[in-house]
């Protein structure tokens, strides 16, 4: 009768060992994994960015869709303008001359490594679906100007998978599957990532 009980206890203490190390090793697998997708999600919405400037630094504006954003990132080019002589300088007696030269943006985009027929995608994740992220531009009165505004972005949960579930908020109450992770604004001219 005493090993019965002896047992018994045994393995009540096993089970509450072992939610114990359940009880601490999800919040801290959880918070691993955010981490890591984060970081790889930024990677991809900075990349994203600097392709958005370079777009806007061809056409004036940014890009509305990713089909535009790669068309013209493949095809179009950047117009340099060299100025010599000192237009501003009231003493400058020469001639001022302009001399035009033009870049394909293709070589930008190869320098900095980017993929166009990826870049709409969110990084994907063995547990995640493969999806684009949102993109929006358009032209705005902000402070009496018309200013070009840009936004990208996704949901957490398009990239948490297995940890896409409200639950999880739990353990970092600013977490939420439905929380946008983008950089830029479509009410006012800002580039800032919100994680930044």
């Amino acid at each position: 009768m005493r090993l019965v009980v002896n047992v018994i206890l045994l393995l009540i203490a096993a089970a509450l060992a072992y939610m114990l190390y359940k009880g601490i090793e999800e919040p801290i697998a959880f918070n691993n994994e955010k981490l890591r997708r984060k970081e790889i999600v930024v990677e991809k919405l900075e990349l994203i960015r600097r392709a958005q400037e370079m777009y806007r630094d061809i056409t004036g504006s940014f890009a509305p869709t990713f089909d535009t954003l790669t068309d013209v990132l493949a095809n179009g080019q950047f117009v340099r303008v060299a100025v010599i002589g000192d237009p501003d300088d009231p003493n400058f007696t020469g001639t001022i001359t302009y001399d035009t030269s033009y870049t394909k943006a293709i070589d930008s985009v190869r320098t900095l490594g980017m993929d166009l027929s990826t870049l709409r995608y969110v990084p994907h994740f063995p547990d995640t679906k493969l999806v684009e992220f949102k993109i929006g531009a358009d032209t705005i009165e902000y402070q009496s100007t018309s200013v070009a505004v840009v936004e990208v972005g996704t949901t957490w949960g398009s990239f948490m998978g297995a940890y896409a579930d409200p639950r999880f908020a739990k353990y970092d109450r600013n977490y939420s599957p439905g929380k946008m992770i983008k950089f830029g604004d479509l009410n006012k001219p800002n580039l800032s990532g919100n994680w930044e």
